[in-house]
């Protein structure tokens, strides 16, 4: 998988601002077909920074009533990326 389609954004939520200035800890959505290997080396080539884990998660959205039935449930993955000591990375 090419590296530059594995990170689609970073998430800015209040709870990964406090994470990253706290515990150094990143979240990131990604294409729900990467690899932790692949978001590894996609953070350390984009932002140039190295990486010491990152955990995964794979959510679903809510399904929704229609009139024809139930829709919904689109898939997302979430990957949350602790750096090395002494080292962060600017998004803004």
């Amino acid at each position: 998988m090419d590296l530059t389609y594995v990170i689609k954004r970073p998430l800015l939520t209040e709870k990964s601002t406090v994470e990253s200035s706290e515990r150094n800890r990143f979240c990131f959505e990604v294409d729900p077909r990467a690899s932790k290997d692949d978001v590894k080396k996609a953070v350390e080539t984009l932002y140039k920074v190295s990486v010491e884990k990152v955990n995964t998660l794979i959510t679903r959205s809510r399904i929704k009533r229609v009139r024809t039935g139930l829709t919904g449930g689109k898939l997302s993955k979430k990957a949350f990326v602790r750096l090395k000591e002494g080292q962060t990375i600017e998004l803004f």
